[in-house]
């Protein structure tokens, strides 16, 4: 096994998908641990059916990079979302199931009536359940993916006493001056970016699973907000290593063998929190 994984690394498009892979699980997992904790779990599931039914216009309209269209689309969405607090008419998890299962809807059904495809039902499926695009992906497209991680780690690191502040208490924050708006505003177009990143490795149906699984692993074994970020991080970053080099060596999906390897880890980590009394 080992001699066989030593001949798929020295393909680049293999070490092009593990570098990809490991930095948006980073990314992911970063403001997984602030979205579960401002009970925001299900963002990441409407962001990305956001996300799916702008790709589905992009494909129509024939656009050679998706992304020109489909990360304003997702970032306002995203901001929409989170400006959507208790005043709002609609609350906000009624707002991320009506844009989560409209997007949806609209975005297939603009791919039937519109779609020159001939393999339709293949499109969509690796779509939402992710495909090999991640083992097919170009210098500059794992430039871009590298360089908007960075990014993303670079703002959390840098605003990181702030975001902390706001996800405990926002109110509390507004009160001793800190621009709550502004830094939901970061948050959104944080998780816009990962969202859309994320879209090749995953699909647009499991990515919710990159950004609350780490988070709620660290979780029962931490009780600080660093440790739980540090180690959800951690444990995200492994995950997906491993679910890669699996879904590689045994030929499976990967996004979902990422996803698995996730939910065997929270299941570890329950059980070692159990046994040591964690959080």
């Amino acid at each position: 096994m080992l001699a066989k994984l030593g001949m798929y690394l020295q393909y680049p498009f293999v070490r092009y998908a593990l570098m990809v892979g490991v930095l948006i699980a980073l990314c992911s997992s970063l403001l997984g641990v602030t979205l579960v904790l401002k009970r925001f779990s299900f963002i990441g599931d409407g962001l990305s059916h956001v996300a799916f039914g702008a790709m589905a216009i992009a494909s129509v309209l024939n656009l050679t990079n998706e992304m020109l269209l489909v990360l304003p689309v997702t970032a306002i969405s995203a901001i929409l979302l989170l400006r959507s607090g208790q005043n709002a008419k609609i609350k906000g998890d009624a707002a991320i199931a009506m844009i989560s299962v409209g997007t949806l809807a609209f975005g297939y059904l603009i791919m039937n009536i519109f779609s020159t495809s001939s393999n339709l039902s293949g499109d969509v499926c690796s779509t939402l359940f992710g495909s090999t695009s991640i083992l097919t992906l170009t210098p500059r497209e794992v430039w871009l993916c590298a360089v908007l991680s960075i990014m993303v780690v670079v703002l959390f690191v840098l605003f990181y006493n702030k975001i902390f502040a706001v996800t405990f208490d926002e109110d509390f924050s507004k009160a001793v001056g800190t621009k709550a708006e502004s830094y939901n505003l970061l948050i959104a177009i944080i998780i816009a970016v990962i969202i859309v990143l994320a879209m090749n490795l995953v699909g647009s149906l499991l990515i919710s699973a990159l950004v609350i699984f780490p988070a709620l692993s660290a979780m029962r074994l931490f009780r600080s907000f660093k440790g739980v970020t540090v180690c959800s991080a951690l444990l995200s970053v492994v995950c997906a290593f491993s679910g890669i080099i699996i879904s590689i060596l045994a030929g499976t999906p990967v996004g979902s063998t990422i996803v698995a390897v996730d939910v065997l880890a929270f299941a570890i980590c329950c059980l070692a929190g159990r046994i040591t009394g964690g959080a």
